[in-house]
């Protein structure tokens, strides 16, 4: 398995036992407590300051907005019960051979 597969699978896991534990401190509990409304909402703030980024030209600033995005996105698949698998199948799904 690849690197980058791997530290996404660690990152789901990681935030599937936040959810499931909610350690006292824990940013990731925190937004589970918050409910989908919150949760959604951050994915999209996310959203707009990777946009921002892009639009401003800041390639490091877009790496780093982007991996804000990725884990407010795994928060929000964790609080459906939703594996990444299932996007990943339907990332494949829509290639043409």
């Amino acid at each position: 398995m690849p690197a980058t597969t791997a530290v996404l699978d660690r990152l789901y896991a990681t935030i599937r036992e936040r959810k499931a534990n909610a350690p006292a401190g824990s940013y990731t509990a925190s937004l589970f407590a918050g409910g989908r409304a919150r949760i959604a909402q951050k994915v999209g703030e996310e959203a707009i300051e990777v946009v921002v980024a892009s639009i401003e030209g800041k390639d490091e600033r877009v790496v780093y907005e982007s991996a804000d995005l990725l884990y407010h996105l795994f928060v929000l698949l964790a609080g459906h019960n939703i594996p990444p698998d299932a996007v990943y199948a339907e990332l494949e799904r829509r290639m043409k051979p």
